[in-house]
């Protein structure tokens, strides 16, 4: 039998992790391209704001590769118990 709660937060975490990586990575291309203005003070803000929304999407990727690969998984979640 399916587990049709377990299948719907599958889904819907996967949908809003997408969504979040989209967005992050859309908005730091947004900023960097910003950043190539004139104005000195907006651009170092653009480019500040880039390096964080390129940060988010690097750590939200290697979150899912640490989650899938169960050579990864084990470790981190023994770290993690450690810290809760």
């Amino acid at each position: 039998m399916i587990d049709w709660i377990g299948f719907v937060i599958v889904a819907l975490t996967t949908l809003v992790g997408a969504g979040f990586v989209v967005v992050m990575y859309s908005l730091g291309v947004r900023l960097t391209a910003v950043s190539g203005d004139d104005d000195s003070r907006v651009s170092q803000a653009a480019k500040w704001g880039s390096y964080i929304c390129f940060g988010f999407c690097i750590l939200a990727v290697a979150l899912g590769i640490v989650l899938i690969v169960p050579h990864f998984s084990g470790p981190f979640l023994d770290m993690v118990g450690h810290w809760f």
